[in-house]
């Protein structure tokens, strides 16, 4: 799959071996807040979700991909693509990049590929991204993306017992 390989990363399907990794990223409690996770996952569970990650984007409606440096094949984040509607011809679209793999350009890359993979081979008219508002890594990564800020949802999300705004943006093919 040509069309998912970047320059210095790769997008690829998660695997049966992924499952520390995932482990370690779903249980790291500075991500819930991005995951709208309130509860640690299990092993079990994890390994049950990998079994089924095998299903088509048009069954789930959702597709997770792992992302790894090109040079190491090491696993350094998730992107996803969710609510899936091909009716509409529309799927958000979510990243996490490991802390120890920031500030590499992993995550543009990456972004780079997927909003290309979107639009080429899923023909998607449209992506949207919901971002907190403290969020500006990626708020910035959005919009260097083309990504438009359409609408601002109060008091959307409860963190650490403080409510912030979500930003909505899209970007239309």
């Amino acid at each position: 799959m040509e069309y998912l390989k970047g320059e210095n990363s790769n997008l690829r399907a998660l695997e049966p071996e992924d499952l520390e990794f995932l482990y370690t990223i779903e249980n790291n409690e500075s991500f819930w807040e991005i995951s709208h996770t309130q509860t640690p996952f299990s092993k079990y569970l994890l390994k049950q979700y990998l079994e089924n990650a095998h299903l088509d984007i048009f069954e789930a409606k959702q597709l997770r991909l792992l992302i790894e440096e090109k040079s190491t094949k090491r696993q350094i984040g998730l992107i996803d693509l969710f609510d899936f509607n091909p009716q509409h011809k529309r799927a958000g679209i979510g990243i996490l990049i490991h802390p120890n793999f920031q500030k590499n350009g992993f995550a543009f890359e990456a972004l780079s590929i997927l909003i290309d993979y979107a639009f080429k081979y899923l023909n998607l008219h449209q992506l949207y991204a919901n971002i907190t508002a403290t969020n500006s890594k990626s708020i910035s990564l959005f919009t260097k993306h083309k990504f438009k800020k359409v609408g601002i949802k109060k008091d959307w999300i409860l963190s650490e017992g403080k409510f912030k705004d979500e930003i909505l943006f899209q970007l239309i093919k």
